[in-house]
């Protein structure tokens, strides 16, 4: 069965006619349970996400900051595995019809098995995959087996970056890059800075992909300001905050539907 590339960039392109940035959301597997991170995962659709990210708890995150970490513990406590996070994409997906992508880092797949990992997500449903952590020169047996089952690789840029760098990294993704917007971990900041404007220009200047940004992005304000430069703002630490700050799990997903309505409106009024 081949993967949903395809959703990804018609859900992508889809936006864009809108004039508009895609909604992408993230949420981790497991949190706060399996069947809580299923539904929790519905919720932020029916609020107005365009595409999902689903976190693959893990012990030693080099990108999330501590309300992604501490959602992570409670999946891992809970015993969280990646077949519930391929569960988790697949009811989401034959649920919503939305893309849904896994967010991973490289140590989980490389265990587990490329050709096992990227077989099980194209079987789920999936569009692809989130690689904080793994260099592009090291990707080739990854994107051998995601093209072969028509899964997205999408990298991650920063700041950073040197041009040459980027034009590396955007000519071997696919589906989208992924521009975190400053130097750091994720989290919920004040504002989202001038750097995240200068790195989609820049990376846009080296690809046709849609470059969407992460990182910060916690409200409709914000979103609508990096709606205006960005082809997608992607938002999780406040999602997740909204789920741990939740008195139960009913009002957790409450909660996180009316953040998405709310961010869906900010993308819409850039």
């Amino acid at each position: 069965m081949s993967g949903n590339i395809e959703l990804l960039n018609t859900s992508l392109a889809a936006a864009k006619a809108e004039d508009r940035a895609a909604l992408i959301a993230y949420l981790p597997a497991g949190f706060p349970t399996v069947d809580g991170g299923i539904e929790a995962v519905k919720a932020v659709i029916a609020g107005g996400a365009d595409v999902v990210e689903i976190g693959l708890p893990h012990s030693d995150p080099v990108l999330d900051g501590p309300v992604i970490q501490t959602a992570d513990d409670i999946a891992l406590r809970g015993g969280v595995r990646i077949a519930d996070v391929m569960r988790t994409v697949r009811e989401a997906y034959e649920a919503t019809g939305v893309p849904i992508l896994v967010m991973t880092y490289w140590n989980p797949i490389d265990r587990y098995g490329v050709e096992r990992f990227t077989a099980e997500l194209a079987e789920a449903g999936g569009a692809g995959c989130i690689l904080p952590d793994l260099p592009v020169q090291e990707s080739a047996l990854w994107r051998e087996h995601a093209d072969k089952h028509g899964l997205a690789t999408v990298f991650v840029v920063a700041p950073s970056s040197q041009d040459a760098r980027l034009a590396t990294i955007t000519a071997a993704g696919s589906g989208f890059v992924y521009a975190a917007s400053l130097m750091g971990v994720t989290g919920t900041r004040a504002s989202v800075g001038a750097q995240a404007q200068e790195l989609v220009g820049r990376t846009r200047a080296t690809t046709d992909l849609p470059v969407c940004v992460g990182l910060g992005v916690s409200n409709a304000g914000q979103a609508a300001e990096v709606a205006g430069f960005a082809d997608g703002v992607i938002v999780g630490s406040a999602f997740v905050k909204a789920m741990l700050d939740a008195p139960d799990e009913a009002a957790g997903l409450d909660a996180v539907r009316s953040l998405a309505g709310e961010l869906a409106q900010g993308v819409r009024k850039r």
